[in-house]
């Protein structure tokens, strides 16, 4: 049985909300510049290309595309680049021992048949890699991308071209966001029964258009800080009326995935979009949680001197215990030479933030909430924006003062870096399991909110430990009985934290 927890436990996070841009913000030149290539020349190496022209100025939506099976069901980029993108995903197979080990396992028995699954997830490589599995073990699954700009598009035309109907394309305005989202969710003849989220939007998009469809709906899995506090909310409110596994504080997805994922990807970030030398430099990071944990640990590294502000006064001492100077970031802003959200809450920085940075100040968020900067704030007629490179806009003040703005204030990891697949392949373990958990035992859970049962972690993490050619040691039958614990575990109460 999973168990529930309570919303008091998840930190206090605000929804992302999609704002139109002014009209008189933005110059034309500035929104002719926001124009992407099938893949950022900058951030998936092996899938450099750049679209021609004509591709450029034509939306996905008014490209009408056939795979070879003859469907039409789906919405990319350009499915011609579907050769790249299976590379890509066969590379990340064998770098996602997991996921690859429980499809093998189960997809004789295929456990999910019969489900139909709705997915607003990253679409890459690793994500891929996940979807044909849950194909494999016997789901049919309908995908669109949670992110705008983490879309490796090359990636979403091997799904395309596989058969799997798939919305997404690198650079959506939030028109196409939301647009692609109801594609998956309402198509004729289909009716979803379960929900894979992360950040909450098909979840928010079914319940708010398709009630009826949402009554049907077996359970959700998500996997973000956001889309749980999300769901917390449905919960207190009375609106939950279907069971949901919160993968993302289970302890394989929470302590590897998040922590270990970001302390690689926070450098990768920076050194292809600004290539910073990180010595010397001042970085302030905003949250001390496993995102902000892993980012300090990694720039202190490099030699930076790292600063950290929070609210918590239990994650501020372990930041000060660390060795990292606790702050305000208003003592710091006007000095540092980096700035990293990683909070998930709201206007972490302000314009007023901005209008005091010094210049050629690097900001970017590593928090799954987009609305951590204040990037609307940004679009006013005073300040000109320069896109000089493939997420990386240089905004400059009538003093002639400029910072360095990545992603638009998305996810930086995931819009201009690649991602560990290995660490993504414990995170998708736990998806794949939570899904078969709640579709194989409808009725078996209420209308709450569930964290996997420890036996099920430790069960991911055992499917990862042969590529390190590690070994287990056995509980002999006294140690087990002193213990109290099971020879084959769990071996650690549901309390204990890791």
């Amino acid at each position: 049985m999973l168990i529930p927890m309570s919303s008091s436990s998840i930190k206090s996070t605000f929804y992302c909300t999609y704002v139109q841009l002014s009209k008189t913000a933005v110059k034309k030149s500035s929104i002719e510049a926001r124009r992407f290539s099938d893949v950022s020349t900058c951030s998936f190496s092996s899938t450099c290309f750049t679209g021609s022209s004509d591709e450029e100025d034509v939306s996905p939506k008014d490209n009408h595309q056939r795979n070879s099976a003859g469907s039409t069901d789906f919405c990319v980029k350009s499915i011609s680049k579907s050769a790249f993108g299976r590379r890509e995903i066969e590379i990340a197979e064998s770098e996602m021992p997991g996921i690859m080990t429980l499809r093998k396992r189960a997809k004789e028995e295929k456990p999910l048949k019969g489900a139909n699954i709705v997915g607003c997830t990253h679409v890459n490589a690793q994500s891929a890699v996940l979807i044909e599995t849950l194909v494999q073990l016997g789901a049919t699954v309908r995908w669109a991308a949670c992110n705008i700009y983490s879309t490796q598009n090359a990636v979403a035309a091997a799904l395309a071209k596989a058969g799997i109907p798939i919305f997404a394309w690198r650079g959506e305005t939030e028109e196409e966001f939301w647009w692609c989202l109801d594609k998956v969710i309402h198509s004729e003849g289909w009716q979803p029964n379960l929900i894979l989220d992360d950040g909450g939007d098909a979840t928010h998009l079914m319940l708010k258009k398709y009630p009826d469809y949402f009554k049907a709906i077996r359970g959700i899995v998500e996997e973000s800080v956001t889309g749980v506090h999300r769901l917390y909310m449905l919960s207190k409110g009375g609106k939950l009326t279907v069971p949901a596994i919160n993968v993302n504080d289970s302890v394989t997805k929470n302590k590897f995935d998040t922590f270990y994922t970001c302390r690689d990807s926070i450098l990768d970030s920076l050194k292809r979009t600004t290539d910073i030398m990180f010595g010397g430099k001042q970085v302030v990071i905003c949250g001390y949680g496993d995102v902000g944990k892993g980012c300090a640990q990694s720039l202190k590294g490099q030699g930076c001197i790292v600063y950290v502000t929070e609210v918590d006064p239990i994650c501020a001492l372990q930041a000060a215990m660390d060795g990292f100077r606790v702050v305000r970031l208003n003592e710091v802003i006007r000095s540092v030479d980096v700035v990293v959200t990683a909070t998930g809450n709201k206007n972490v920085i302000t314009r007023d933030h901005m209008n005091r940075m010094k210049n050629g100040c690097i900001l970017c968020n590593m928090g799954h909430s987009c609305s951590e900067i204040d990037v609307n704030g940004l679009h006013t007629p005073e300040l000109t924006w320069e896109r000089v490179r493939s997420q990386v806009d240089h905004i400059r003040w009538p003093d002639g003062r400029m910072i360095i703005l990545l992603a638009e204030g998305r996810l930086v990891n995931l819009s201009c870096s690649t991602i560990s697949s290995f660490v993504v392949s414990v995170a998708s373990s736990t998806q794949a399991l939570a899904l078969i958990e709640l579709f194989s035992a409808p009725g078996r859970y209420k209308s709450d909110v569930y964290l996997l049962p420890k036996k099920m972690d430790e069960y991911v993490a055992s499917l990862h430990l042969a590529t390190f050619d590690a070994h287990l040691t056995e509980l002999t039958d006294e140690q087990s009985k002193f213990m109290g614990l099971n020879k084959a575990g769990p071996f650690k109460a549901n309390y204990y934290r890791y």
